[in-house]
């Protein structure tokens, strides 16, 4: 049986594990937003990862990052934030050889893959801001979500009667994800909801949250959204829970 196939087909048993559990070396390159505030003195558990999936020409999200900017520096997070559209990545091979070759190592070099799959494993909380696209992601968070799947292992393990990848770290960030809806739609917000706690799971979150927002609401609605949706989330940040 070829080796991916193996890979794939591993039982949900205890397999040992024989795939690196090193966190991914941070690269070279810099991310074109880096949206961090004083951490001189914070401790290591407040690092905030902001994915923000704007497509080309989109502003209906600069209203909505701004508040969510203000609310995690109200929590004293030490923020890393990537404009996708702006960001040099190229999309999953699907040749599974960061499972296979390079346990934990994306084979595509030169772009920002390996640096956002770094930083999502050093981050105590990852946020995803996105449009809703047929009640999924924007492509950008898309390319993204599909070029981390080296941080989880190629085996399985059961949780709440499902199977799902087994972790390769011992420690996941907390997931929040802001989707804003062109126009109001119940099927493509329960769907929305469905997949970030579906990633969830996958990703081993200890904590997740969803909020879902209209296009052009204003600032202050948005800031109220934010703060009762993200709740969860905004504590982890915040130290008052695990």
């Amino acid at each position: 049986m070829p080796l991916a196939a193996r890979a794939r087909c591993a039982d949900i048993r205890d397999t040992p594990q024989r795939h690196s559990n090193r966190e991914p070396a941070m690269e070279a390159y810099a991310p074109v937003r880096d949206v961090t505030v004083d951490s001189d003195h914070l401790p290591a558990a407040k690092r905030t990862l902001v994915l923000n999936g704007a497509l080309a020409g989109d502003e209906s999200l600069e209203t909505v990052e701004e508040e969510l900017l203000t609310l995690l520096r109200d929590a004293r997070a030490e923020i890393r934030g990537y404009s996708m559209r702006d960001v040099p990545l190229a999309h999953c091979q699907g040749c599974f050889e960061c499972w296979t070759t390079s346990p934990g190592l994306c084979k595509t070099d030169g772009d920002a893959g390996r640096e956002i799959a770094a930083a999502m494993v050093r981050s105590d909380l990852m946020v995803i801001l996105t449009p809703i696209t047929f009640g999924g992601y924007s492509s950008e968070i898309k390319k993204a979500m599909d070029r981390v799947i080296c941080v989880v292992l190629p085996f399985f393990r059961r949780v709440e009667g499902e199977v799902h990848h087994r972790r390769r770290y011992r420690k996941y960030p907390a997931l929040a994800a802001i989707g804003v809806l062109a126009a109001p739609d119940e099927e493509e917000e329960r769907i929305f909801r469905t997949l970030v706690e579906r990633n969830a799971l996958n990703l081993a979150s200890p904590v997740t949250a969803v909020c879902v927002l209209p296009a052009g609401a204003p600032p202050e609605a948005v800031r109220n959204h934010l703060a009762a949706d993200l709740g969860p989330v905004l504590a982890h940040v915040a130290g008052r829970i695990a």
